[in-house]
Order: C-alpha cells, then sequence, then structure tokens
C-alpha cells in the first residue's frame, strides 16, 4: 500500500522574525490539511535560526527563538554556525534547556571528548505504518573557531560515516539536516549512497524543485525564511520502503496573511529585549561621528580598541562595520546594538610588510570602499573606507581621477617590507575571499566570544572621552 508522508523544512532564519508569522500561518494550514487526510508531516530546521544581529535574539541569548520552535512544534533541528560560534560556550550549553524537539548535530563535542547533553547523533521516527526514519545532522567543520569556545567539533564526513553505519540496519530511509552548504551535500549524495534524502543550509542555496544526484535528493530552502521547503514522500508501507520523493518551495512573500499571535508575540518580546538592551555601559563626552568614505572619529575610535584589546603593533578596521554615528551622553547595549549588530569578532594576525603594503593598497581602492558586502558575518552595508591606527597612509589622486596611495607609514616610520607586523583587525577579513593575503597568514589569533561591540562597551567604560 502506497502512502505519502510530508517533510517540511526552513533553514537560516538569521532571526528575520519579518517572515515568521507567514511561516506560522503557512505550516498551521498545511497541518490541518494533513490531519485531514490522516497524512504524517514532519517540521524540521537545518540551522542558522538564531542571529544575534537582531535585538530579541541578542537580549535572549537565543532562546526566544527556541521558543518559536517549540510553539510551532519542531519535531527536530541541527545547529548552524550562528548557533555554535555566535554564542559564548555557557549560552550554547543552556540555549537548548526548554527545546520540546531533538537536536540532532553528530560531529560536535566538548573539549573531553563528550557529546553535550542537549545533543543526540540522529534520531530514529516510528511512522503510524511502522516505516522508521533516521534523521541524522551535522554542522559547518569551524575547528579552530569552536576550539576557541571550548568545543570540538568533528569532521562532518567522518561522523556522517559512522552516524550511517549505526542507522542503516535499523532505518528504512535515511534523511541528513546538513548545515555544511550545498557544495558539501552534493559529495555527500555521491559517496553515502544510503542516505535518501539530505536537506541543506549555510550556503542560502534555493532548489525549487530539488536536486537528484544518483538515488539522493538535495533540498535547500534558501534563506531568511523567504521560502519554506516540502518533501513529499511516496512509501510502501507493507515493503516498508521509499518508492519516490519530490520536493518544492513555497515562497513566503506570496502569502496572504501572517499568524496575528505570533505577530503579537513578538512586538510584546522585542519591547522586553529593548529594555533588557537599555542598560547604559558608559557615558560619551564627546560625539563620534562617522564617514563611510573618508577617516572619521569614530572608525578610528573602534580601530584604537582593536589595537589595545588584542595587543597589537597596528590595526586596521572597515568604516562600515559602524552603521551608525554615536552621540555624546549615555550609551546603552542598545545603541551598541543597533550600529555594531555583526557576529564578527576581533583577531590578531601576522602579516610581512609586503604583504600588509599590498593589503592597504587593496583596501584604499574604490572599487573596495564601495563594495556592498554580504556574508561573512557582516550586517551592514558597505565595507567603506578603510582606517587604520599605528599606520599612516598618504594618498595622491593622479591623472586617471583616482587616489593613488604613495606612501605608507608604520609605527614612525616608513613600511619595512620585510619586517612582520602584528595586525589587529577583525575574523571576517580571514575567511578568503575579501582580503586573500590576510586568510593565507599562517598565524591568526582569534578573540572569542567577544564580539566588536564588546570592544566597544568596554572602551567607551574605559575612556569615556571619545579619543
Amino acid at each position: 500500500m502506497l502512502e505519502t508522508i510530508h517533510l517540511y523544512h526552513t533553514n537560516d532564519l538569521h532571526s528575520h522574525f519579518e517572515n515568521w508569522p507567514t511561516i506560522v500561518q503557512f505550516i498551521n494550514k498545511r497541518r490541518e490539511i494533513h490531519v485531514q487526510n490522516h497524512e504524517q508531516m514532519f517540521l524540521l530546521d537545518i540551522g542558522d535560526h538564531a542571529d544575534r544581529f537582531h535585538p530579541i535574539t541578542e537580549a535572549t541569548n537565543g532562546k526566544a527563538n527556541v521558543e518559536l520552535l517549540n510553539m510551532l512544534q519542531y519535531d527536530a533541528v541541527t545547529i548552524g554556525n550562528n548557533e555554535g560560534i555566535t554564542f559564548s560556550h555557557d549560552d550554547l550549553d543552556s540555549l537548548y534547556e526548554k527545546a520540546e524537539f531533538p537536536i540532532i548535530v553528530s560531529n560536535l563535542y566538548t573539549e573531553l571528548g563528550e557529546r553535550p547533553e542537549w545533543a543526540v547523533p540522529y534520531q530514529i521516527l516510528t511512522l503510524n505504518n511502522g516505516i522508521k526514519v533516521a534523521l541524522l545532522g551535522v554542522t559547518v567543520y569551524y575547528e579552530k573557531f569552536y576550539a576557541l569556545l571550548g568545543w570540538k567539533v568533528k569532521d562532518p564526513f567522518q561522523s556522517i560515516l559512522e552516524t550511517v553505519q549505526q542507522v542503516k540496519e535499523q532505518a528504512d530511509i535515511i534523511v541528513l539536516l546538513s548545515h555544511l552548504g550545498i557544495s558539501d551535500d552534493e559529495i555527500i549524495a555521491r559517496e553515502f549512497p544510503d542516505i535518501d534524502i539530505i536537506i541543506g543550509g549555510h550556503t542560502h542555496h534555493v532548489l525549487q524543485r530539488g536536486k537528484k544526484i544518483d538515488d539522493t535528493l538535495v533540498a535547500g530552502a534558501g534563506k531568511y525564511g523567504q521560502y519554506v521547503g516540502h518533501i513529499s514522500l511516496t512509501v510502501d508501507s507493507e515493503q516498508k520502503e521509499l518508492v519516490n520523493c519530490k520536493a518544492s518551495i513555497t515562497s513566503m512573500m506570496e502569502q496572504d496573511e501572517g499568524c496575528s499571535e505570533t505577530e503579537v508575540w513578538l512586538k510584546q518580546m522585542l519591547l522586553k529585549s529593548e529594555e533588557k538592551l537599555s542598560e547604559v555601559v558608559g557615558v560619551l563626552k564627546d560625539d563620534l561621528t562617522l564617514d563611510w568614505f573618508k577617516d572619521s572619529p569614530f572608525p578610528l575610535y573602534l580601530a584604537r580598541a582593536l589595537r589595545q584589546w588584542c595587543h597589537g603593533e597596528v590595526s586596521m578596521i572597515n568604516s562600515g562595520i559602524l552603521l551608525e554615528p554615536l552621540s555624546k551622553g549615555p550609551v546603552t547595549k542598545k545603541d551598541l546594538h543597533r550600529i555594531c549588530p555583526h557576529p564578527i569578532n576581533p583577531c590578531k594576525v601576522e602579516l610581512k610588510g609586503d604583504v600588509l603594503k599590498e593589503v592597504i593598497i587593496q583596501a584604499r581602492e574604490e572599487r573596495m570602499e564601495h563594495l556592498e558586502l554580504k556574508g561573512l558575518g557582516f550586517r551592514g552595508k558597505v565595507m567603506g573606507r578603510m582606517v587604520f591606527d599605528g599606520i599612516d597612509v598618504k594618498t595622491e589622486r593622479l591623472a586617471d581621477g583616482k587616489e593613488h596611495v604613495t606612501e605608507i607609514i608604520v609605527l614612525g616610520e616608513p613600511i619595512n617590507l620585510d619586517r612582520v607586523y602584528a595586525v589587529a583587525t577583525v575574523d571576517m577579513f580571514t575567511l578568503g575571499p575579501l582580503y586573500p593575503e590576510i586568510s593565507h597568514s599562517e598565524k591568526k589569533l582569534f578573540y572569542m566570544p567577544e564580539l566588536l561591540r564588546d570592544l566597544l562597551a568596554w572602551k567607551i567604560g574605559e575612556n569615556p572621552a571619545g579619543m
């Protein structure tokens, strides 16, 4: 006898709660329909539901996100890098205290090599017809970042291999919740034929009807709750096997309405969160003005804080990291979160003088200053002017109408191309695409769990005069 089972999935919401009431309305309607049709459905999240850019997530350490997942009756989730490495060890360890669903992540361990109490390597669902579905989960392999927070993350491919061996004799269908990205998902589909379905996230890929690779269906539903994914599984209840599966996505932007109760809850939670973030961290005696495309006081202030915090010889920070100027007077956590919402950490890298020179020249290109950046933890609009502390960059507008770097002074002397400098900056510059020269540095020291706004709070408390 053939029956249909329904899997609905979300991924990479990144606390974009503006779409959540619509998701709630959509899922509740679909749940009613499947109940009427005597069909089973399951609801899954593939990670990065929580993002500290939003005041609600920031103020509640992500626990409001878990409450939302509870209210919509999720059946299982895995974690993304935003849950895993933007919260402190203790905050992640307590994030799911009140979760009413399993958190499936097989490749995360404590420093002692034990599995966290709140995580399971897999979950086996027994359907009404007796068919068993194994849910597996893995998260992205950011080994160094997890280690700095007191966690061990294992190679997800090795973890999948071990977990598949554990479940393949117990389960009729295997579904992987993968916060690894589309490239890894495609490799897994080819290398692990026992996995029937891979539901993915991390790279925000949109697969309108999924992608069939050999006998495995790969699915993904974009980002920010813009889509909800749906996979229909046709199963033979007598033979206990998967006959067919189809993937689709539904745009939440095209839905007529959202859940009014959820909208009210979010508004109330936002008020509570803003009240909690109203704590004063210090009092500025002077305005910190901001210009994204010229040297200005506020980015320089942050550059000095970076240099101090990381014990760097020099520092560099892009002006676009700050979204608004900061006025003199009391400064609250809410103010700092508003102007610096990024889950970006300070770091220190060692760069040889000739490499540092190339980075500075590239940073001062008009193309780079006006780059509209998305990803790498950045939650702003444009890169903006690179500002330095300990480095003086002299430029001249030449016949081509562009500013060109003519001289670089480091620590009061012309840059020494053979000397190695300890440069305090931000972790997003070490991730590759923006400045490959920085990403290739052999010595990088990351400071976690502090975010840039934590450095600003520290600096303002220490030096309220502004400069």
